[in-house]
């Protein structure tokens, strides 16, 4: 239990230094305040502690959503099943199929019934000269 007491501050700080530097390196660089990042990066790096509870503090961007800050318009995601435009080219693409899969069956049936009565399929009927 000594132990654990004994070593829970470096353990804090370990962890704030990772969150608060993951937390700076992904956050977009026009969003920093009062510092350019890298200054935040160094900082939070040269004094853990202190430049941590900085970032959080000082650094982080306000993430409020109120009248201050212009909320980003979210663009609305429509699932396939739902979006009447995917719908629509998979009724065509659909339909085109089918119609090409009926040509392939006119031209086996007609294919079967010349070589039925012994003609070749592929020759022209009307020869030249016959």
């Amino acid at each position: 239990m000594a132990l654990l007491v004994r070593f829970l501050p470096v353990l804090v700080s370990l962890v704030l230094l990772v969150y608060c530097l993951i937390d700076c390196i992904q956050t977009d660089e026009s969003q920093c305040r009062h510092l350019p990042k890298s200054a935040w990066v160094m900082l939070i790096l040269f004094f853990p502690l202190v430049g941590g509870i900085a970032w959080l503090v000082a650094g982080r961007p306000r993430r409020t959503g109120g009248a201050a800050e212009p909320r980003r318009q979210q663009r609305h995601v429509v699932a396939p099943d739902d979006d009447p435009q995917f719908l629509a080219q998979l009724k065509q693409s659909n339909t085109e199929h089918e119609r090409m899969l009926q040509q392939w069956e006119d031209d086996l049936r007609r294919r079967e019934q010349a070589l039925r009565e012994g003609d070749n399929p592929d020759e022209p009927k009307d020869k030249p000269g016959s």
